[in-house]
């Protein structure tokens, strides 16, 4: 298929004030915006997690984004793992907290 080898996925972890601060709709939107696909969750240990798949530039543009977030949030760091992509995800959704 076209395009497919430029696809790449993400797994990220978001440190800092980034929860209760309209993190995750934030992700969600920007993410879509962006095409990508995947999912956001809070994390019981106050990150958010966020698994994204998509084109290159765009999976780097939601990188950056989720350094700063929304401007209520304030990021202290973001934890980055690359994978391969796997296609499993239709769409970009908020989670449930795990």
């Amino acid at each position: 298929m076209p395009g497919q080898t430029s696809t790449r996925r993400a797994a990220l972890r978001i440190h800092g004030k980034v929860q209760g601060v309209f993190f995750r709709e934030s992700a969600r939107i920007e993410a879509t915006r962006l095409g990508l696909t995947g999912w956001v969750r809070n994390r019981d240990d106050g990150t958010v997690e966020a698994v994204a798949e998509g084109e290159g530039a765009a999976l780097e543009d939601f990188i950056q984004w989720c350094h700063r977030g929304p401007s209520t949030a304030h990021v202290s760091h973001v934890d980055c793992a690359r994978a391969e992509p796997t296609g499993e995800f239709p769409s970009f959704t908020v989670e449930r907290t795990s």
